[in-house]
């Protein structure tokens, strides 16, 4: 039986590691590939620590890279659960990239994860509640909210559109756009 409540507080978490010259891309920047499995671990460890048992991720909503990562900087991933629902986490991650040399701390992206709880059968998991204990987590957890409904009517757009969609009919739409129709009408 999970504990009944749980603080923001205990199980935030930070990880920091360094970049090194193989987590680089071509213009010599960090992969953001290597980011996100960055992204992902911390989640995880922060959902994992609130829930008190295994837990995988459902989506990944709102990555921007902002600002490019160097070799040589270390990189920082701070994240918090910010909302639960009954087997669900919103965590919110803010990742920072630190030049040691001139101590320069730089916001280089912010992301959402949302985290399922799972029991030992593999099944949804029941989390602890989430107390909130400052103005900020106040704001986290009602920003969640909204970003929770929001994504859920943007599903709902999509999914009509996809019901929807006739190929013949959707060409006009097609003709102010950066793109070439190379098949042969089929009827």
């Amino acid at each position: 039986m999970p504990d009944a409540a749980k603080p923001v507080s205990k199980s935030q978490t930070t990880i920091t590691e360094l970049m090194i010259p193989s987590y680089a891309n071509f213009g010599g920047k960090i992969h953001g590939g290597i980011l996100l499995s960055l992204m992902d671990k911390v989640a995880y460890a922060c959902s994992s620590k609130h829930a008190g048992t295994y837990c995988v991720t459902v989506s990944v909503d709102r990555v921007e890279f902002l600002k490019p990562v160097e070799v040589g900087e270390l990189v920082s991933l701070h994240a918090s659960v910010n909302y639960v629902g009954r087997s669900s986490m919103i965590v919110g991650i803010r990742v920072e990239a630190e030049h040691v040399k001139n101590s320069t701390v730089r916001h280089t992206n912010s992301c959402y994860f949302t985290m399922v709880a799972k029991d030992d059968h593999d099944k949804p998991a029941e989390v602890p509640k989430l107390i909130l204990e400052t103005h900020n987590d106040v704001r986290r957890f009602i920003e969640a909210m909204h970003m929770k409904e929001i994504k859920s009517r943007i599903n709902e757009q999509l999914d009509d559109v996809k019901s929807t969609l006739h190929v013949n009919e959707a060409m006009e739409l097609l003709k102010k756009e950066r793109c070439i129709i190379a098949f042969k009408d089929e009827e």
